[in-house]
């Protein structure tokens, strides 16, 4: 049995009426006498288990003067302490900051159970880690003042800083889903001003404040919808269905990935036809453009015409010997 378990047995024991024998504690627990002094010393040093020795017995119980003791309500074996831990990790290298103020206490308890068992927690740092790729940072109060607003269901009033317009605008949105996509955090939110659900970039929300008022709900279906139902973070229900044919080396990659829960694949010979629906073709078409000369568009027509000009520019920047 793994230690979580036999913590569990030797409580049982240790509150019996009778103090159980150091021979009788290692018989019913089939464990050795290190073993058996080593979870001792555990639940003494990190429950604070009042539990005494008796020369006589030669054994082990709680303290007749001390209050009774409990087990803790929530309490990990080793693998689950190493896997909460690992959690924390990898939520710290998605959004640094995220859970710091509540898992603070938590986290140093954790790592204090885990060196008791001979594991140090920055070994985790060093053998697991997240490459973020193309991350925009933003300011983590923006992150805390949003989350916040999302969990406890409340209206605020953001000042958004759009790349589209390049210019700032002030709106009151009710938070409705985070959405963690490509390494960086966008707010699906209800707004006010175009009445309808939009997705804003954390990173572009230069204000945060709370407003009163009772938030308006979107079910989740809606959400749903507005999210999962075309290609990339341009939402909105798909209007189009694009089909391009990938070369052998790149169908390599290409077909063990998922552009979008409805996509249509197959093989045909070497090459790999993939089918994605999409409404606005900004994202599908930097995604096409990154496979460069291994990937055709086949349809339609007008996404096609788009792909072939934006090669023919980029093509039209390498004429000549050397830069502009």
């Amino acid at each position: 049995m793994n230690r979580a378990e036999r913590i569990f047995h030797l409580h049982r024991l240790l509150q019996g009426r009778q103090t159980p024998s150091l021979a009788r504690l290692m018989e019913r627990l089939e464990v050795s006498r290190a073993t058996i002094k080593r979870d001792i010393e555990y639940m003494r040093d990190f429950m604070q288990a009042p539990i005494e020795y008796d020369p006589h017995a030669n054994g082990y119980h709680y303290a007749s003067d001390a209050p009774a003791f409990e087990l803790p309500g929530l309490w990990f074996n080793e693998s689950e302490l190493l896997a909460l831990l690992t959690m924390e990790q990898l939520l710290e290298d998605v959004q640094p900051g995220l859970l710091s103020p509540m898992m603070g206490p938590l986290k140093q308890r954790i790592r204090e159970a885990l060196e008791s068992g001979g594991h140090a927690h920055t070994e985790l740092r060093r053998r697991i880690r997240i490459q973020p790729l193309a991350q925009r940072a933003g300011p983590a109060e923006t992150f805390q003042d949003i989350a916040e607003a999302t969990l406890n269901a409340h209206p605020v009033m953001i000042e958004y800083h759009g790349r589209a317009r390049n210019a700032a605008t002030h709106r009151t949105v009710h938070p409705q889903r985070l959405l963690h996509y490509r390494d960086n955090w966008y707010l699906i939110a209800w707004c006010e001003t175009a009445n309808d659900l939009r997705t804003f970039a954390l990173e572009r929300i230069r204000d945060c404040q709370r407003v009163a008022g009772p938030l308006r709900e979107v079910d989740a279906a809606s959400l749903d919808q507005h999210t999962d139902a075309a290609f990339g973070i341009f939402t909105g229900p798909a209007t189009e269905w694009a089909e391009l044919r990938f070369t052998a080396e790149h169908a390599r990659w290409v077909a063990d990935e998922t552009w979008h829960p409805d996509q249509i694949g197959r093989h045909e010979g070497s090459a790999y036809h993939l089918q994605v629906p999409y409404s606005d073709p900004t994202e599908l078409i930097q995604e096409i453009l990154r496979h460069g000369e291994g990937v055709e568009v086949i349809g339609p027509p007008a996404l096609r015409e788009r792909v072939a000009t934006a090669l023919r520019a980029a093509a039209r920047q390498y004429e000549g010997s050397s830069p502009a």
